[in-house]
C-alpha cells in the first residue's frame, strides 16, 4: 500500500526538520534550559516544604521576619516583599511590550521597554541585597539554648517583640574570644555580639516585664510565651546571644529557615542578575541597530522568554516562602 504524505501546513508544523513548530534553533535552546531550570527550582521548593512541614511547630513565622522597610521604622509585615514582587511582574510587563514592539520594528520602542525593564531588574536585585543585609544583622537578639532552640523576648505590656538592647544591663567584663595563651594566633577578633550572655540574664532578672516566647507555635498559629518563672528557668538553659542570621545561627527560630532562605532566594537572586546583565547587552545592540540591520528582533524574544521564566519563579518562591 503506497503511503501517501501531505504536505499542507498543519502537517509541515509538527514535521520536525530545521525548525519544529516553526521555533528558531536559539529558542528551542532556551526553552531546553528554562525546563531544566524549573525542575532545579522544583526540587529546592519541594525540599524547603519538606524541611517546613517537618519542623513546622518550629518554623519562624514570615510575617515576624520580613517586617522592614527602607528609611522606615516600624512593623512593616511583607510590605517590602510586595513592592519587590509588584516592580519584577511590571518589568515583565514591559519586556512584553519590547517584544511586541520588536515585531513590529520599532526600534524606539523596544529601546525604552528594554531600558524599563533594566531599571525594574535592578530595583529587585538591589531591594533583596538590602534584605539580605537586614536578615543577617537583625535588630532583636536572642538567645539559644544547649538544644540550638531560639528564645525571644517580648514586653509583656505591649504584646511586642523586645530588642536585647531594651533590658541587657553592661556589666564590667571582658569578652574574649581567642587567647593566645589557648595558641590561637589572630590580628582582631571576629563577630562578637552587642551583649554577653551573662549581660542578657542580668538584664532580665532586673527587668519584671519581660517575658520569653519560644520557637514552638501553638494550635492558635503564634509561639509560646512562658510566665515569669518559666522564663527565668529557660534562660538558665542559655548558651550563648544570636543577633542576626547566618548559615549557623539565627535569632529568628530555625537555622534550616535562614539556610533555605540565602540558597533559594540568592540562587533566583543570580538569575535575575544575570537576566539584567544580559538585558544591558541586548538593550545596547538594539541602540545600535544590530537587530534592525538582521531584519528581526529576535534575540530581544529569547531573552524576554527567560525573563518571564525568572518572573514566574519568583511568584512561586514569593508564594511558598513568604505567603503560605
Amino acid at each position: 500500500m503506497d503511503t501517501t504524505v501531505t504536505t499542507g501546513t498543519e502537517d509541515s508544523v509538527w514535521g520536525g526538520g530545521n525548525r519544529p513548530l516553526g521555533a528558531s534553533y536559539g529558542k528551542l535552546m532556551m526553552w531546553f534550559f528554562i525546563v531544566s531550570d524549573a525542575l532545579t527550582f522544583s526540587g529546592f521548593l519541594v525540599s524547603y516544604g519538606f524541611s517546613r512541614f517537618k519542623f513546622i511547630e518550629t518554623w519562624p513565622i514570615a510575617d515576624e521576619v520580613f517586617t522592614h522597610v527602607p528609611f522606615f521604622h516600624g512593623n512593616y509585615p511583607m510590605y517590602y516583599v510586595a513592592f519587590m514582587t509588584f516592580i519584577l511582574i511590571m518589568s515583565s510587563v514591559t519586556m512584553v511590550l519590547a517584544v511586541d514592539a520588536g515585531h513590529k520594528m520599532k526600534q524606539n520602542s523596544v529601546i525604552i521597554y528594554m531600558f524599563l525593564t533594566i531599571i525594574g531588574g535592578a530595583i529587585f536585585v538591589g531591594s533583596q541585597a538590602w534584605e539580605w543585609a537586614t536578615f543577617i544583622k537583625g535588630d532583636y537578639g536572642a538567645v539559644e539554648t544547649k538544644g540550638g532552640r531560639i528564645l525571644q523576648f517580648v514586653n509583656a505590656e505591649t504584646g511586642e517583640r523586645a530588642a536585647l538592647a531594651d533590658f541587657a544591663t553592661t556589666l564590667p567584663e571582658e569578652r574574649v574570644k581567642h587567647l593566645k595563651s589557648e595558641g590561637i594566633w589572630f590580628e582582631q577578633e571576629g563577630y562578637k555580639t552587642s551583649f554577653s550572655l551573662n549581660e542578657v540574664v542580668e538584664g532580665f532578672k532586673a527587668t519584671p516585664n519581660i517575658l520569653i516566647r519560644t520557637e514552638t507555635i501553638t494550635e492558635e498559629g503564634e509561639k509560646t510565651l512562658l510566665n515569669r518563672e518559666e522564663s527565668l528557668a529557660k534562660l538558665l538553659d542559655g548558651t550563648q546571644v544570636v543577633e542576626g542570621a547566618n548559615l549557623i545561627h539565627n535569632e529568628y527560630g530555625s537555622r534550616l529557615f535562614a539556610d533555605f532562605f540565602f540558597f533559594i532566594t540568592g540562587f533566583h537572586g543570580f538569575h535575575v542578575f544575570s537576566g539584567v546583565v544580559i538585558n544591558i547587552i541586548i538593550f545596547f545592540n538594539v541602540i545600535l541597530g544590530t537587530y534592525e540591520r538582521r531584519g528581526h528582533y529576535e534575540m530581544v524574544e529569547k531573552v524576554g522568554l527567560y525573563w518571564h521564566f525568572v518572573d514566574l519563579v519568583w511568584v512561586f518562591v514569593f508564594t511558598f516562602f513568604y505567603l503560605v
